[in-house]
């Protein structure tokens, strides 16, 4: 593509209308249609952002000579066919995650990403988060030594969100986890096995088809002697709203907080002992960005909200205009996103593998081929 404005559609506007500022701010991009089932709904983001393409209906939206690509923030169960009908109908495809909740739905959209050419890209909020950026940087410098062990874990209480969460199994919904410790190695997993420990209510047990209150895996990354090991739970489980990384290296270890909002902490070896834990304030990576979009990095300045990423999240970490940029640019200069649709399917795919060791006795349970293949990383 040249270096015209990639004119995009968002599709969802709950969590999606966070969006719409960043690209409006980008040098790169515009929006030039929006999408949402309640018109009255639809049309008053439209009117907010001043978008000419207002649509009720998603295929009529497809039909839209002027949209390049879409930013789907859809329910979790429209991610998968809504990303398919876009590739099929020539549009570059954003989704927030998961890429999808089967197997047989993430190699589809591999598939069709390889048929077609275009840009796939699944928006990990966590790998573009300033605590990644930090850890990611001090690796790449040298600062951690070798990396031994990666751990994350994501504990939530979703009483009060949006029905469908109470049919979802809980390592299906597992990237925010599943990414920082994948990418930071430029890593994919090769085989994991999980068990399921204690038991939620009977509702939703009966929905989801899954009685465990949490889900706890280990990941044995490809061509590695490296292992992960991840958590997650959505009901029945008493813990403050968390998504964390820690990293332990031969030279310094990233512990994150164990309570929202407090100093994370920093071990540095060789050093006496009450000297080796410290305190530590991670620096905000605006300067990756272009100019115009920089102050989205810092969740106040961009609106008021409600949105609970916002209030729980605290704008997941200021990565929603990395997230932006790049898939802007991915685009813009005709190469693979990161993630890709490969490492995307492969992240996700972690999950769905594990929900199905759990199932079955923790029993190791290999990835399947098509998210093992060579390609980059975050």
């Amino acid at each position: 593509m040249n270096e015209q404005k990639v004119r995009m559609a968002m599709v969802g506007l709950g969590f999606g209308s966070e969006f719409i500022p960043i690209y409006l701010a980008h040098p790169d991009a515009e929006v030039v249609a929006v999408c949402r089932r309640n018109e009255v709904e639809m049309n008053k983001t439209a009117d907010q952002f001043d978008v000419a393409g207002r649509y009720t209906d998603f295929d009529a939206l497809l039909a839209d000579p002027s949209v390049d690509a879409v930013h789907i923030n859809s329910p979790i169960g429209d991610h998968a066919w809504m990303s398919l009908r876009a590739l099929d109908a020539g549009k570059h495809v954003m989704c927030t995650v998961p890429m999808a909740t089967t197997i047989d739905e993430c190699r589809q959209i591999v598939e069709k990403v390889e048929e077609t050419g275009l840009r796939y890209m699944m928006a990990e909020t966590v790998v573009y988060s300033r605590e990644f950026l930090f850890i990611k940087d001090m690796y790449e410098r040298g600062e951690l030594g070798k990396i031994q062990h990666l751990a994350a874990s994501h504990p939530q209480d979703m009483d009060g969100w949006p029905d469908y969460w109470e049919k979802m199994v809980p390592m299906h919904y597992a990237t925010h986890v599943v990414s920082p410790c994948l990418g930071l190695v430029d890593g994919l997993a090769e085989y994991v096995s999980c068990f399921g420990s204690g038991t939620v209510r009977d509702d939703i047990a009966k929905k989801s088809g899954c009685k465990f209150a949490v889900e706890t895996c280990h990941i044995k990354l490809q061509d590695s002697d490296l292992t992960a090991h991840i958590w997650r739970t959505l009901y029945d489980v008493a813990r403050q709203y968390r998504e964390s990384f820690d990293v332990y290296g031969t030279k310094k270890s990233f512990e994150w907080t164990l309570i929202e909002n407090q100093p994370h902490v920093l071990h540095t070896a060789k050093k006496p002992e009450p000297e080796i834990a410290q305190p530590i304030e991670v620096p905000d990576f605006a300067h990756l960005l272009p100019e115009p979009i920089r102050r989205f990095t810092q969740a106040q300045e961009i609106h008021d909200s409600e949105h609970l990423s916002f209030v729980q999240g605290g704008g997941h970490g200021g990565s929603h205009p990395h997230l932006v940029n790049e898939f802007v640019r991915a685009v813009i200069d005709d190469r693979a996103p990161r993630p890709d649709a490969v490492t995307s399917a492969n992240w996700t795919c972690v999950g769905i593998c594990a929900h199905e060791s759990a199932m079955n006795g923790g029993q190791v349970v290999r990835l399947p081929e098509f998210t093992l293949k060579n390609q980059p990383a975050v």
